[in-house]
């Protein structure tokens, strides 16, 4: 090979490494572009979410509790499925154990509470008298109460003319005041149904889709840790509350109390509300023994049991049974709280620890911050301009050739 044939030769490489150079910067710029773009299309998605759950808010929040609670009914589905029950009614079995508890809850809530809303015109004069003390000291709110007295009076005045027959059953109290409710539970309760029917085939062909045995391995670890976090979270603290909520009634049942089944049950469905609902379930538990009692210290019983129960529930029971594995900062729970009770209200704020239960589950259990690359099998932010697997690979086979093995001993 003559000189020229060579300094040719050494042009071609030369050229074909600055194509290839070329063409990898290329790749990077393209790779770093979409990711640039996926990145502003995940922010948009996240910033127009809230107002579109809002807006929506008929169909998401149904759709959301009813998975919420699918998920926590599934190891009550696997455990009819080990016994040799079908899916299907296995899943039934489970909507008819929720049903009830839903239909109990409701039912020792609802129809006392209307009793005591009726009486509520009629106990003011008897509040205001018990709370005249404090309202010497602020002149301007006892001027608030009698504007709010005379528009309640007016107001009672006004149903007295155009009297409306006071709904006697727990259906009808619920089809004259919100029509679209039952539609709504029969909706969910269809999703909770579906759900767990194909509970069991559905995860199968979630994990036997995924492309590689580490994808399907992430992926079954992810569905389980969310299964066992949620479910074991909400067992948990449903045993909690009817706990609180029993010893509460008790309590509350010795102290005179009426309807004092209400008031456990307002005690447990509050509690799952984490911060608010314990000072909410106080003032209505001061109110009420402001209906009930002749003085203001008597009054002041029923909240302060509850408070002395919440207590003990809050700083030893609750973390001695749920334990360190679910332990969440006190500011996500309010970040979460004010957020889903911003978006949907009470369903929202009793659905805010659930929800951020789920998320902080995938995220710890798929890694982040490459979401996308979980759900794709394929890195799309983290994995920009690292070198390929196969380079990995290469460099690895390579690396024990260039060792000098002339220096080592015989």
């Amino acid at each position: 090979m003559d000189a020229r044939t060579r300094k040719n030769q050494a042009q071609d490489d030369d050229a074909s490494d600055d194509a290839r150079v070329i063409a990898e910067t290329i790749t990077v710029k393209r790779d770093r572009l979409l990711a640039s773009l996926t990145l502003l299309a995940g922010i948009g998605l996240i910033i127009a979410l809230p107002f579109a759950l809002r807006y929506g808010a008929e169909f998401f929040m149904p759709v959301t509790a009813a998975l919420v609670v699918a998920i926590a009914l599934v190891p009550l589905l696997e455990w009819f499925e080990r016994r040799g029950i079908p899916s299907k009614p296995a899943a039934g079995l489970c909507v008819i154990i929720f049903l009830l508890m839903a239909v109990f809850a409701i039912g020792s809530i609802v129809v006392p509470a209307t009793d005591w809303v009726s009486q509520v015109p009629g106990k003011i004069p008897k509040v205001r008298s018990e709370l005249e003390p404090i309202f010497d000291l602020y002149k301007n709110l006892d001027k608030f109460i009698d504007k709010t007295a005379a528009q309640i009076a007016v107001t009672q005045n006004q149903t007295r003319a155009v009297r409306i027959e006071t709904p006697n059953s727990m259906s009808s109290l619920l089809i004259s005041s919100a029509p679209h409710l039952l539609i709504q539970l029969f909706f969910a309760l269809l999703v909770i149904f579906f759900f767990l029917a194909g509970w069991t085939s559905m995860r199968k062909k979630t994990i036997v889709s995924r492309g590689s045995f580490e994808g399907a391995l992430t992926t079954a670890r992810v569905i389980q840790q969310v299964v066992d976090a949620t479910s074991t979270y909400l067992g948990t603290i449903t045993l909690i509350n009817i706990g609180l909520g029993t010893l509460t009634a008790g309590v509350l049942w010795m102290l005179g109390m009426p309807s004092p089944v209400m008031w456990g049950g307002i005690v447990a469905v509050a509690n799952y509300i984490p911060y608010l609902g314990p000072i909410v379930c106080a003032l209505l538990l001061f109110l009420g023994g402001l209906m009930t009692y002749p003085d203001v210290w008597g009054a002041m019983l029923p909240p302060a049991a509850f408070i002395g129960f919440h207590l003990v529930e809050a700083n030893f029971f609750t973390p001695m049974v749920v334990g360190h594995r679910l332990t969440i900062s006190p500011l996500s729970i309010l970040v979460s709280l004010s957020f889903w009770a911003w978006v949907w209200g009470t369903t929202g704020a009793l659905l805010a620890v659930p929800l951020l239960i789920i998320m902080k589950t995938i995220f710890s259990a798929a890694g982040t911050p490459d979401i996308a690359g979980f759900l794709f099998e394929h890195g799309t932010l983290t994995h920009i301009g690292d070198p390929d697997e196969e380079e990995v690979e290469e460099r690895q086979e390579i690396a024990p050739a260039m060792v000098d093995t002339s220096k080592r001993p015989t």
